[in-house]
């Protein structure tokens, strides 16, 4: 990391303080398992790829150093059996996707694949092995497959997404996320450009995705579709609006139909600063979403109503850090790690599992870090 990213880093500790993102030095929990996490980051100012590291029963991480080197890994996934990392190489015009054996400390690379189009910032793998990368600037879905030893396949398909919307960002498609939807054969693309989420069946035998029947779901002019959480136990799923700062409730209707229900702000109504939402990630027990806000950089927490799926806001928590974008739970949801892009620093928090509140607990430097992944 450079002299300047450094004393940035310093600088942020002492403001952090005195706003209110004083350290918890006092959280303690009874269990002694550390959980491994890695960080993937832009490579542009300092960092060198995806990094490793560590969080304990109290919250406090440690970064133990340089897993993989690689361009723009900037969205990261694991498969089932946890031992391949997936990472995207966001570049342009022809982005790329790398599969990675985890081993010790270090990741070893296995394979690297054309990601389908320009800028890939997602990637997701199914239960079966089947990869989704969603390439932003191309607009374009692409599909994979991973082998038993974790080697990609080629494309087996890609898909175009078209249209614009009302913005000077929207003249034309961007992906910006794909996933599978657990216990189907379902697969749901995300297009910031279009203000549209897209629907596919996954045809296992001919290896391709396949319209669904019903193809695309209206969001809202302006609203910037970015990602997506599921809920656990409901057929309700949340987008998070990057343009427009809204999270978007979709409910399951008859047969395989979504409709759109409420969108609710992930602001407060007296905030007049520039803001765009990031990330979203629900409780593994449904109660509670989470997203993501850079620029107001905070995390919205949102209350789910058991019976409608409809949120409520429940609180804003500061991050600690400038342009927070991915976060992610621990393992039974203790802590939320956030990246904070322009402060170069990743942040813990403990989460009150009856509240949904966070509190700050630990702070360690990386240069750009945008992605983590448990």
């Amino acid at each position: 990391m450079n002299k300047d990213a450094m004393k940035n880093i310093f600088i942020f500790l002492f403001l952090s303080v005195l706003s209110g993102c004083n350290l918890d030095q006092d959280e303690a929990l009874n269990s002694k398992e550390d959980y491994i996490f890695y960080a993937g980051t832009y490579t542009g100012s300092g960092s060198r790829g995806i990094y490793r590291g560590t969080i304990d029963a109290n919250g406090y991480m440690v970064l133990e150093g340089l897993a993989a080197e690689t361009e723009n890994p900037s969205f990261l996934a694991m498969n089932r059996s946890r031992n391949v990392l997936l990472a995207v190489n966001e570049t342009g015009p022809e982005g790329s996707v790398g599969s990675y054996q985890i081993s010790g400390d270090t990741l070893i690379k296995l394979s690297g694949r054309k990601s389908g189009g320009a800028h890939p910032c997602f990637v997701d793998i199914s239960d079966n092995g089947y990869v989704l990368t969603a390439n932003y600037s191309s607009g374009t879905i692409g599909l994979l497959k991973i082998d038993r030893d974790g080697k990609l396949s080629e494309l087996l398909d890609l898909k175009q997404h078209e249209g614009q919307s009302v913005t000077e960002r929207q003249q034309g498609p961007h992906a910006h996320s794909a996933s599978f939807m657990e216990g189907s054969t379902g697969v749901l693309s995300v297009d910031l450009g279009t203000d549209e989420v897209w629907f596919w069946d996954l045809d296992t035998a001919e290896k391709k995705l396949l319209p669904a029947k019903q193809q695309k779901l209206f969001i809202s002019p302006g609203a910037g579709p970015r990602h997506t959480t599921f809920h656990p136990k409901e057929e309700w799923i949340y987008v998070v609006n990057e343009l427009n700062n809204t999270v978007s409730l979709l409910q399951r209707g008859s047969e395989t139909y979504y409709h759109k229900g409420p969108s609710v702000a992930t602001l407060p109504e007296d905030f007049s600063g520039e803001s765009f939402c990031a990330d979203i990630h629900i409780s593994s027990d449904g109660k509670f979403v989470y997203v993501s806000n850079r620029g107001h950089n905070s995390i919205a927490i949102f209350r789910v109503e058991p019976e409608t799926g409809h949120l409520n806001l429940a609180g804003l928590s500061p991050t600690c850090g400038e342009w927070p974008r991915n976060f992610a739970l621990t393992p039974g949801d203790k802590f939320v790690v956030v990246a904070n892009q322009h402060s170069n620093n990743i942040v813990s928090f403990s989460r009150d599992a009856n509240s949904g509140m966070l509190s700050a607990v630990d702070t360690i430097a990386l240069a750009e870090p945008v992605c983590i992944l448990f």
